[in-house]
This record gives structure tokens, sequence and C-alpha cells, in this order.
């Protein structure tokens, strides 16, 4: 089943891409793994799949321990500050920071192990009360903020759309963050680099690569219906 999944996914990124004209090469596939065994993650590996995307510290930690050679691990959900310390040394990309204490939490506990942590910007572009993410407004002081960091190093953004019954809806959305990393990039800050757009799950990932996506977050749409109860 997840060789077919993973097969359906990929050709459906193929499409995306060439309807809107764009390398498939610029396009990530972020297997989100949460909540699902071990086991499931080191058959995709045998499939070529390298990126794998977590919600919470203490699982990624536990399945980067116990994974019998080494991935790539995205945290992309929300961090607490006092989870930090476990994933800087970690993670390939910090997707979810949302906050300057997050990132000031961040860049101290890198400090401490000399690393350089790569971090996205996490933009809450539809302004829902439920959705954590900096107001679109508010990027800019956002980055005037953090650009001096040392130890931390902003790919991009990213955002996690309205849960929708038609994808098509969220294409506002992705539209107006793709926009606004240009308007960032055109800035020319320093130590701020836009080449990430972080957007799209299982249920709009078409329309959000037809928009600039760079990553995709895609997991039930690889792995199946989560069993919340395990």
């Amino acid at each position: 089943m997840l060789k077919e999944n993973l097969e359906n996914v990929q050709n459906e990124i193929l499409k995306a891409c060439k309807k809107a004209n764009r390398n498939p090469e610029e396009v990530t596939l972020i297997a989100v793994s949460k909540t699902k065994p071990l086991e499931d993650i080191e058959e995709l590996m045998t499939y070529g799949v390298q990126e794998y995307g977590e919600n919470k510290v203490q699982e990624l930690v536990d399945k980067y321990e116990r994974i019998s050679s080494p991935v790539n691990w995205h945290l992309i959900g929300h961090l607490q500050t006092n989870k930090v310390k476990y994933i800087v040394d970690k993670v390939k990309l910090i997707h979810s920071v949302d906050s300057l204490h997050l990132a000031k939490e961040i860049n101290k506990e890198a400090a401490k192990k000399n690393v350089i942590v790569n971090i996205l910007i996490q933009v809450n572009v539809a302004n829902e009360d439920t959705k954590f993410g900096i107001a679109c407004e508010e990027v800019y002081d956002f980055i005037e903020n953090i650009k001096e960091m040392e130890h931390i190093c902003v790919k991009g953004l990213m955002t996690i759309a309205p849960f929708v019954e038609e994808a098509e809806e969220n294409r506002c959305h992705f539209k107006k963050l793709y926009q606004l990393s240009l308007d960032i990039k055109s800035k020319n800050y320093d130590n701020i680099d836009m080449s990430v757009l972080s957007m799209g799950m299982t249920n709009d990932y078409k329309v959000a690569i037809e928009e600039g996506a760079t990553m995709v977050r895609v997991g039930t749409g690889i792995f199946g219906e989560r069993n919340y109860n395990l």
C-alpha cells in the first residue's frame, strides 16, 4: 500500500508541475510520518524517500535514535520553547517558528551545540484563530528582530492553510504567501533566504504546487488515515 500511495502522490506532483510549467526537481515531498511506526518509514526509505515530517519533538527524537540509517527530519508541528534543546542538532529544518521568543530560544540552544539551525517563518495567512503563525503584516518586523541571530538561518516561509472541502478554496492563501516571499526577497535582507515555501498538504498540495510551493507535507496521502488512539 505504501509504495502505491507514494507513487500516486509522486505522479500527482509531476502533473501539477507540468500544469504550472515548473521543474519537478523544485518540489520536495515531505512524508509526514507523525503517529506512524518506524517500520513504515523504513519501508519508504527503500523507495528513496529521505525527508520526513514530525509534529512532536518526543516522537521525532525517538525515531531519530532508532532508525537504521540517517534521514532528514523536519519539525512541522508547533514547537514549545522547553523542547527546543532536544532537536536543534537533529533536524534539517524547523518549519514552525512563529514567535520571537521561540526564535531566541532556538538561537540560544543552537549556540550551545555550535550548530546553525535552518528555519521557516510560520505565517498565519488566513488569520485563523485556531492556528499558530505570524500575521502577514507582522512578518517584516519579525525579520528585523531575528536577522542578526547568528545560529539561525531563515530559509523561507511556511503556512498551514484552512481545512477545506475544495482545494481550490486555498489557492488565494497560497498566492498570498508566494507574493509575500517575493516581496521579502526583493528587500535583500542579510541572513534571510526565501528559497523555501512550505505549503500544501494531502488535500491541497496540487494547488499549492501550482502556486509556487517548494515543499509539500503529505501524510494521509502516503500513510493512510491515522489512528490517534494507539
